[in-house]
């Protein structure tokens, strides 16, 4: 079967990867690759500009795959803001105006592509949407605190994420709805937050990418609706 597979957010370090990885895969006919500005078509990769924060260019976009469609991967996240600011190390830190900028980007913006995407999915067979999401989301596992923002909109789409599949399971029962945890990657999100990462914990994109890839790979409709870490551990919300 030939399938026919779409990233959202195909311009960062790890949705390059995985378009990449895509378009290697022999069963893999069509690789939609979403991004800010676009990209130029080649071999099998689609390009396509969607803006996170404009529901209208995720709803045309979306419009111009058609169904089926087989994988779609959300590859989105900001941890650093537009402001340049990090990540709050506590409370005093926090501002309305920068928590709403990470719940748009990281929450809101993948439900918005969820919403459109979802019924491309088709109802006869496996389909697979994930999001990448971040184990510092889960509400169980965290030990540490800060972070606010980045954690509770990571935490936001986990529950969303969590929505999704048991509403798309009661009429595509083979689905698969997933967040995904990748990792810390060699990309610009964690540039600013390597310092502490040992070389064998910092992995290369195309790495995480494939590891995602083959997680996926192995989930079936009894696993949607969790969050998944690059090594196929389970990561408790």
């Amino acid at each position: 079967m030939s399938l026919r597979c779409a990233v959202f957010g195909a311009s960062g370090g790890i949705g390059q990867a995985l378009v990449a990885a895509l378009a290697a895969r022999d069963e893999v006919a069509e690789v939609w690759a979403g991004s800010r500005k676009g990209q130029d078509d080649a071999g099998k990769v689609r390009g396509f500009a969607f803006d996170l924060a404009d529901e209208a260019s995720i709803a045309a976009a979306c419009a111009g795959m058609a169904a089926p469609l087989d994988l779609a991967i959300v590859a989105t996240g900001r941890l650093t803001l537009d402001d340049g600011s990090g990540p709050e190390k506590s409370y005093r830190a926090l501002d309305p105006a920068r928590l709403a900028e990470s719940f748009a980007v990281n929450a809101i913006g993948p439900a918005i592509v969820a919403k459109h995407v979802l019924p491309l999915l088709p109802r006869d067979r496996r389909a697979v949407f994930a999001a990448l999401s971040a184990r510092v989301g889960s509400i169980a596992d965290n030990r540490l605190g800060g972070w606010h923002g980045y954690r509770a909109s990571k935490a936001a789409l986990n529950m969303l994420v969590r929505n999704f599949a048991v509403e798309l399971g009661r009429t595509h029962r083979e689905a698969v709805v997933v967040a995904l945890h990748p990792g810390t990657v060699d990309t610009g999100l964690s540039a600013p937050f390597q310092k502490g990462v040992t070389p064998e914990k910092l992995f290369a994109p195309a790495f995480s990418a494939e590891r995602l890839l083959a997680v996926l790979d192995g989930l079936s409709a009894a696993d949607s609706g969790k969050l998944f870490a690059w090594d196929g551990a389970e990561v408790p919300f």
